[in-house]
């Protein structure tokens, strides 16, 4: 058994077993692995860089979820009705795609909603845990696409948070609608609940990358996630 059900209020939950718990630190430590595959390619692509990488660009993965982990529970503020504003959260998770490419990117957004399951599991619905945790997450990889484009993290942080809220938004739409405001039908609920705090967390985040120093600082990092020393 992998999940244990837990009835609270008249609603029903899915809490992992120690099993499951166990089978989904395997399942993180399979997607690090992979994305780690991802990064090395990506590496080995730049001009100053050798075979020797491996070890360091998993640090940097690892560092990017055991840091988006800590700071997603660092939040600024609360919404009303729900929701929570992080600490950057989700630009750190974001960075992997930066550094090293979309599908390194993708696989450690997906590992970190694995990690989210493992760490504070919501589930009502065996699909509704799949577009939660690693599709959602997954989806802040998308930053990837921009590893090369001029103010690339800018760039990519934007398309991560818009690919989490798609699937932010289908979720409350298709399993959260019976929660929708009074008045509200589930997918303009969705639309406006999931947003508020999503852009309101990337709206304080482009303010920070906005500033030349910090932007010039992410730059180093990035180069140093890429040196072969």
């Amino acid at each position: 058994m992998l999940y244990n059900a837990v009835v609270n209020d008249g609603e029903t939950t899915y809490i992992p077993t120690t099993l499951g718990n166990v089978l989904l630190a395997a399942v993180v430590i399979a997607l690090l692995a992979a994305a780690l595959y991802f990064a090395r390619k990506k590496a080995l692509s730049g001009p100053r860089l050798s075979g020797k990488l491996t070890v360091k660009q998993l640090a940097f993965c690892a560092m990017s979820l055991a840091l988006g982990t800590v700071l997603s529970n660092l939040k600024l503020f609360e919404m009303p009705w729900g929701g929570s504003v992080t600490l950057l959260s989700m630009l750190v998770i974001c960075l992997p795609g930066y550094w090293f490419g979309p599908a390194a990117g993708i696989l450690t957004g997906v590992a970190y909603g694995f990690l989210q399951l493992l760490i504070d599991p919501y589930v009502l619905y065996p699909l509704q845990l799949l577009v939660d945790y690693p599709l959602a997450f997954g989806a802040l990889g998308l930053s990837g696409l921009f590893c090369d484009a001029k103010f690339g993290l800018l760039k990519g942080y934007i398309a991560g948070v818009l690919g989490r809220y798609v699937f932010a938004v289908i979720s409350g739409w298709i399993f959260f609608g019976e929660y929708a405001w009074e008045g509200w039908n589930p997918l303009p609920y969705s639309l406006a609940y999931n947003g508020a705090y999503l852009f309101a967390e990337a709206a304080i985040t482009l303010a920070v990358l906005a500033v030349p120093p910090v932007r010039k600082a992410f730059g180093r990092l990035k180069q140093l996630a890429l040196e072969a020393k």
